[in-house]
């Protein structure tokens, strides 16, 4: 699934160079021979892409030389005269100045003279711009590390520079040099014997460099607990200590582990369980993770950690191993590739350095950056049996495959080929990885604050693999309110593992709308919002679409539009103070922007790729269903599922559509099963359809009747008129009666009640005489209250009424 780019080659890159310019060992023959992988070696990489490497230059010198990654040019920093071990080497950002750690041996080629073998490492500082005086640093015994901040390019602070010197007697020192030019050109050190020294950190078990965030990152020893601590340098020279955190391990080991400060040549290879085998992971939105392998206790499992400071959780890992592999013949790597990713070809970590998104292979010369291979991803996604598996492919095709068209109808068309119970889940995936990819496309402030992922808590078992998680006590209180927010979102708790069988559905919907409680006022408010976000849909894809949605108002998903803009308004409010109201805005309408296209784009390629077109469907020809329309029905239920398990709103028109494809799929007794369970909703659309395309023979005289039964009131009120049915003129009927005695005066009805004690002698059926002519009265003074249902007045009252008390009675044909 993984693509490796080279993007440097110190063969193809460097060594033509060297040839060029006669800068390596001549032959017998007097030319220039080519550097081996051995001698030409890659011994660090800086933040801005300048690649250090060192060779064997001519007449047994050692040569340190820069490679821009960017302008494709090699150049030459520093000649040393005799044959030197370099161990680490960085350049200032100006690169000026070059700090230099050697091995020093007696009886070998020395820098020069005054360099005497008094101790076994020298750390240098030189100045290269041009080459002039050299600077001493430290001389003792133990290895020692350089590392140039590579902070801001403000010419303001250009003067001066800022080097960090790490040796293996367990101290971190941070070097301040000031610089000053002479002669227009020429830079020098000023007061290299009075060099500004602060010590940062000292009795470490562990340190890593992150060149891209210039953070320091170091493990201590407390009380046997192993200790995380990280340093924040900034431009103007303060550093700050961050976090201090315990990692919830005792701490056993005996050596020294450096991470990321180049790549020495010169090291003894240690033991895995000498030194800590730990990494720390970050990424642009500022999560923090700890990736830490276990001592190897069972040469038949591996162990591992994985903290994630930002969620405040510990997951610990036992990975059963092949039984022709031993836990104890390779150590297990942590490697950041950008993408999750297993890379076969390197077996020790030893050979690796991983540098933001670069990965360098020291041994090969090499560097390579990380890349998603698109076909290989959409094999595996096809091929996995397992439901981990896949929802891991998806996640990662989603967040990090860009805005790849071609991969998105690919992951649709194997969707439309899954049963309903996986299918769900994986569709809340894509959905959510899609809102979050393009949220944090728009703005990193809320990278942190949004779902990337449907799963909060992950319980399917995985073959050989056992996960425990536990609370880290220092992070509980922020994680319980993180949750706590994000659950606020989707108003309703644990929705998003909402089992849809029995009325599952229906109670979530009851729920949500009683809990709004809003007032005319505040509906009317969430509703001006939703038509705000609508219209904003609708102008930013006008015309792209074969499916009509948003042509219909639906006044439950405007509601749950707005009512979800609202609530996530007022999440990023709470949980971000930060950020402006105008922002706020911007960010939750195009969020909600991109949740109704995202399904949009979702069910419009489910059409596409079955060739229906959906202004072309009518229910009168219900026997000439193909195939495709199954098909169709099943995904669009799936997509239903997945979006209100997660408790989200649907574009205006879904539900329609959707019925209308389950009443030409789907024989009547199961369309009302769905119905009944929620998965069908019988729209004021969908119903006026029907009504309009059936004739009154009996079969479809009994589908009317089954499905104007299970109407809400309010659809019902509105389109009765349209069905000549008895069951409709007696919905009609009653509608008349309840408005006009709603109007009844108190005073009236009393006399009303007189009237009929004082006629108590007439023969007609007295309730039904009664209830006339007090309608008659009401009629008498005031307009018809319910014009708009055209001829209804008492009369059609009285006849609806005998005609509904007849078939109650079963007389209706005698």
């Amino acid at each position: 699934m993984l693509d490796l780019k080279c993007l440097f080659d110190s063969q193809s890159e460097v060594a033509p160079w060297l040839l060029e310019e006669k800068r390596t060992p001549l032959s017998d023959h007097g030319e220039a021979t080519s550097p081996s992988r051995t001698d030409l070696q890659i011994v660090n990489v800086e933040k801005d892409g300048s690649v250090l490497f060192t060779w064997k230059g001519t007449k047994g010198s050692t040569c340190i030389g820069l490679y821009d990654l960017h302008k494709k040019e090699n150049k030459l920093l520093y000649n040393f005269d005799g044959e030197v071990s370099v161990m680490s080497c960085s350049v200032n950002m100006e690169r000026t100045l070059l700090a230099v750690s050697i091995l020093q041996f007696v009886g070998r080629g020395l820098p020069s003279e005054m360099f005497r073998p008094v101790a076994r490492c020298l750390a240098l500082l030189i100045e290269i711009y041009p080459v002039n005086h050299t600077k001493v640093l430290k001389a003792i015994d133990p290895n020692v590390k350089v590392q140039f901040l590579y902070q801001d390019s403000n010419p303001k602070l250009l003067s001066e520079s800022h080097l960090l010197i790490i040796s293996e007697e367990r101290c971190i020192e941070h070097v301040c040099i000031k610089v000053v030019i002479e002669e227009g050109y020429r830079v020098m050190i000023k007061n290299p014997d009075h060099l500004i020294k602060e010590i940062v950190a000292e009795d470490f078990l562990w340190a890593q460099w992150d060149a891209e965030t210039q953070k320091l990152y170091y493990i201590v020893k407390k009380k046997s607990n192993a200790v995380l601590m990280y340093i924040q340098f900034y431009p103007e020279r303060s550093n700050k200590v961050l976090i201090s955190f315990s990692l919830g391990f005792l701490s056993t080991v005996t050596k020294l582990r450096l991470v990321n400060f180049g790549y020495n040549h010169f090291q003894e290879e240690q033991e895995s369980n000498e030194s800590l085998n730990l990494q720390v992971f970050t990424n642009h939105a500022g999560a923090l993770s700890v990736c830490y392998s276990h001592p190897v206790q069972d040469e038949e499992e591996f162990v591992y950690s994985l903290i994630l400071l930002h969620d405040g959780c510990r997951k610990t890992f036992r990975v059963s191993l092949e039984k022709s592999k031993c836990a104890c013949e390779s150590e297990l790597a942590f490697i950041n590739i950008g993408e999750d990713a297993k890379v076969k070809p390197w077996n020790h970590q030893r050979c690796t350095l991983s540098l933001s998104d670069l990965l360098l292979d020291c041994d090969l010369g090499k560097i390579y950056k990380a890349e998603l291979n698109p076909l290989s991803l959409m094999l595996f996604l096809r091929d996995s049996k397992l439901t981990c598996h896949q929802l891991a492919a998806m996640h990662c095709a989603v967040l990090h495959l860009q805005d790849n068209s071609e991969v998105e109808s690919q992951i649709i068309h194997w969707l439309c080929g899954l049963s309903a119970s996986s299918c769900s889940n994986l569709v809340q995936e894509f959905v959510l990885g899609t809102l979050y990819r393009k949220a944090i496309s728009e703005t990193n402030a809320i990278a942190k604050l949004l779902p990337y992922t449907s799963l909060l808590n992950w319980k399917e078992e995985i073959p050989g693999v056992t996960c425990t998680t536990e609370e880290i006590l220092q992070f509980a209180g922020e994680k319980k309110e993180m949750m706590s927010n994000a659950e606020s979102l989707k108003n309703l708790e644990s929705l998003h593992n909402a089992l849809h069988a029995n009325n599952s559905l229906i109670r979530i919907k009851a729920k949500l709308f009683s809990e709004m409680k809003l007032d005319a006022r505040a509906k009317r408010n969430v509703v001006e919002n939703a038509k705000m976000i609508l219209s904003k849909m609708n102008t930013r894809s006008p015309g792209e679409h074969m499916i009509p949605f948003s042509q219909e108002e639906d006044c439950q998903q405007m509601v749950l539009i707005g009512l979800m803009s609202e609530l996530l308004k007022d999440y990023l409010q709470k949980c971000d103070h930060s950020l402006k109201e105008k922002i706020i805005d911007k960010i939750v309408n195009n969020y909600v922007v991109n949740l109704l296209e995202c399904i949009w784009i979702i069910v419009d390629a489910i059409w596409r790729n079955y060739g229906l077109n959906a202004h072309s469907l009518c229910l009168s020809n219900r026997e000439k269903v193909n195939s495709a329309e199954f098909v169709v029905f099943h995904m669009m239920t799936c997509v239903l599922q997945a979006v209100e398990g997660l408790s989200l709103p649907l574009p205006p028109g879904y539900h329609t559509l959707h019925i209308l494809l389950g009443a030409r799929c789907l024989p009547l007794h199961t369309l009302l099963h769905y119905i009944d369970l929620g998965m069908l909703h019988p729209t004021e659309q969908f119903v006026t359809k029907l009504l309009e395309e059936f004739d009154n023979s009996e079969i479809n005289e009994r589908f009317k009747f089954s499905i104007m039964a299970r109407i809400p009131e309010i659809v019902g009120q509105k389109i009765c008129c349209l069905w000549d049915h008895p069951v409709s003129s007696s919905r009609i009927a009653r509608n008349y009666v309840e408005t006009l005695l709603k109007k009844l005066p108190t005073q009236q009805k009393s006399t009303c009640f007189s009237r009929r004690e004082q006629t108590p002698s007439q023969t007609e059926f007295l309730p039904l005489a009664y209830l006339a002519r007090i309608l008659t009265e009401l009629e008498d003074q005031a307009s018809n209250p319910l014009e708009k249902q055209g001829n209804v007045d008492v009369k059609f009252v009285e006849e609806a009424a005998l005609k509904q008390t007849l078939i109650l009675l079963g007389l209706e044909n005698k």
